[in-house]
């Protein structure tokens, strides 16, 4: 009989494309993947890995025996759901994962929750970017995650998963103690300024979502500092170096030294979580889903 831990560790080198790869999914050793691969070729009496170079290739046999794997686990996956469901008790290990604001801003009241309420269940949480949580939700590597999208950006949902509206998250304009637009009640797209911006590296979703603000007001921004994390970003407006796009529920104490200006109509980021719509039968799902809603009441985000 085939071990599903070498199965799920073959179909991991063949979706990620190599040993390293597959064992940083897996949360496990580059050897402990060798080891595994190893063993089944022993079990199937196949050749399944030729060396490539510094790294190692799939044989057909092994890409053939990787298409039945994933078939396999889901099957292990649909059968773990329906008992579950069956036996009504939110039990077995539920991984999570969570973009980096979400995960400060929401994930630890929700894992309070689920603690209190669900003694048997076995956490399991990453912190991840929106892309790497849909593509992994997709895979069957974490059960839920919550997402992000801006209005101007809808988040597409990959095939085969569900997802339910968490939180509208307002975005404000965070700018230095003296700047023009500090003690306004509100300011609207074109009193923006188009230069001396703080952002997030080209290429995520608050960057594009900055670009698309400003352009829209027919602006090209300058952005003069790139930081991933809003307090950085705060930081870096306190000391006088530009202006900053801040989701509310990013934003956290704000230092001496800047203030708050809403913008009308306010920018909106919605929150979502995700998970695979075969696995809703799991009451551990329902429960988390239920715990992060709890978790977002009473937000100061809108």
């Amino acid at each position: 009989m085939l071990d599903l831990h070498r199965l799920k560790a073959l179909h991991a080198v063949a979706v990620y494309g190599s040993v390293g790869a597959a064992a940083e999914a897996l949360m496990v050793t580059p050897s402990a993947i060798s080891q595994q691969l190893a063993k089944l070729e022993r079990e199937t009496g196949t050749v399944l890995v030729e060396r490539n170079g510094r790294g190692v290739k799939l044989t057909d046999a092994a890409g053939l025996l990787a298409e039945h794997a994933e078939k396999i686990l889901a099957l292990v996956e649909t059968a773990e759901a329906d008992f579950e469901a069956l036996r009504g008790a939110v039990v077995g290990r539920l991984t999570m994962a969570a973009f980096p604001t979400a995960a400060r801003g929401i994930l630890p009241q929700a894992l309070s929750v689920l603690k209190k309420h669900h003694p048997d269940l076995d956490l399991l949480i990453y912190e991840r970017e929106p892309e790497r949580q849909l593509r992994e939700v997709s895979r069957g590597e974490i059960d839920l995650a919550v997402v992000q999208d801006w209005l101007n950006r809808p988040m597409a949902l990959p095939e085969g998963l569900s997802r339910v509206a968490l939180l509208d998250d307002i975005a404000d304009v965070i700018v230095p103690v003296g700047h023009p637009l500090a003690g306004r009640e509100h300011v609207e797209l074109a009193d923006l300024p188009g230069d001396s911006w703080i952002a997030s590296t080209p290429g995520t979703v608050c960057n594009d979502f900055l670009l698309f603000l400003l352009r829209s007001a027919e602006k090209e921004p300058e952005i003069v500092c790139m930081a991933e994390e809003y307090p950085t970003q705060i930081a870096l407006v306190a000391a006088g170096h530009g202006c900053a796009l801040v989701p509310r529920l990013g934003r956290g104490p704000l230092p001496e030294g800047v203030d708050v200006v809403p913008i009308q109509p306010p920018p909106v980021r919605r929150l979502y979580a995700v998970w695979r719509t075969d696995a809703a039968r799991r009451p551990a799902i329902r429960a988390a889903v239920d715990a992060l809603r709890t978790a977002c009441e009473g937000l100061d985000a809108g």
